[in-house]
């Protein structure tokens, strides 16, 4: 008989905890936490009340503030830290991680400077590894409490994304494959942008078909840009595209839409980011999303709005007025 496959989740967070979770129902998991009181907490009250409130986590999932620890062991590395840390992350991983164990991420960001996608990171700090990453609309909180859900395990290797979909999969999370890790990968990035969008858009109480229609515009913007990178157009259609999207604009746990919603109130983005004590990667990701716009001649006029308001101060009633006043053309114009 052969082992069971070991899981190792980087990252303490609400979704590094709940992918953890959801492995250690299926095999031997361990969490790494930078925090030594999470992972204590983790261990002795299967909590992680910091992010996730008083939900019960698995007995049987282990946590560690040792990152050898973690690491040394493991069959599947799962990197569930914000993208602007990714790196460093990785760098500490290196010298522990054994040969050919396949990297999953679960950030979704952009590198700042390099504009290098998570997965792009793996593969250059740690050569040699399968990378892929899972991803969907998931709320960390509703897979905890049992409630349906499904998400993407995305690599260029089918064989491999096999295997990973055992370990994640249950009753009531379903995981499916997909090879297009480029388009599948994009739309994690691109949603954020547009969920602040829709913040500012709840926050601004400007009614239902408004943010409908920035709903839908902005996945044209997503699709445009992902084709432009070399995705698929039908990914942007999927559980990593459509599907995260209308979790993280709809939602009022998505801490993207929170911070629309935030800053529609008069708030600064640093008030609300202070406020939430999470990571919002739509902030960080906005003007990189527009250099790439700009790169590939891909217009992007939500992300343009957005970006204005994160990083150059602009309202949320200014960005709107300016979202008026772009001209219609043909509904699929560029995306096709």
């Amino acid at each position: 008989m052969t082992r069971p496959i070991r899981v190792a989740v980087l990252g303490g967070g609400s979704w590094g905890t709940t992918v953890a979770a959801l492995a250690a129902r299926n095999t031997p998991a361990i969490l790494w936490a930078r925090d030594d009181d999470v992972a204590r907490e983790v261990n002795e009250q299967h909590t992680n009340t910091r992010y996730l409130d008083d939900r019960e986590l698995p007995e049987s999932l282990e946590a560690t503030s040792d990152i050898a620890e973690a690491v040394t062991a493991a069959d599947v590395l799962v990197m569930g830290v914000p993208s602007h840390a990714m790196r460093s992350a990785l760098e500490d991983v290196a010298p522990h991680l054994r040969p050919w164990v396949p990297v999953i991420s679960l950030a979704k960001g952009l590198e700042q400077g390099t504009r290098l996608r998570p997965t792009q990171v793996i593969s250059e700090v740690l050569p040699g590894h399968p990378v892929g990453l899972m991803a969907g609309p998931n709320l960390a909180k509703e897979v905890l409490d049992g409630m349906a859900a499904a998400a993407v395990v995305a690599m260029a290797d089918d064989r491999v994304a096999q295997s990973l979909q055992t370990l994640f999969h249950n009753r009531v999370f379903r995981v499916y494959r997909n090879d297009d890790l480029l388009g599948s990968e994009l739309g994690g990035v691109l949603k954020n942008v547009i969920a602040i969008a829709a913040g500012m858009a709840e926050g601004l109480g400007v009614g239902d078909n408004t943010r409908a229609m920035v709903l839908t515009r902005g996945l044209a913007e997503m699709t445009r840009l992902g084709e432009a990178m070399g995705g698929q157009a039908r990914t942007f259609a999927g559980l990593t595209g459509l599907g995260d999207l209308m979790a993280t604009c709809m939602s009022p746990q998505s801490r993207n839409r929170r911070v629309g919603e935030g800053i529609a109130t008069g708030k600064t983005v640093e008030q609300v980011i202070e406020e939430m004590g999470q990571v919002a990667e739509g902030v960080k990701t906005a003007r990189t999303v527009m250099e790439l716009g700009a790169e590939h001649d891909v217009a992007l006029p939500i992300c343009c709005e957005v970006d204005a308001v994160v990083n150059e101060g602009r309202t949320a009633t200014e960005a709107y007025r300016g979202l008026q006043r772009e001209t219609a053309r043909a509904e699929h114009h560029g995306v096709y």
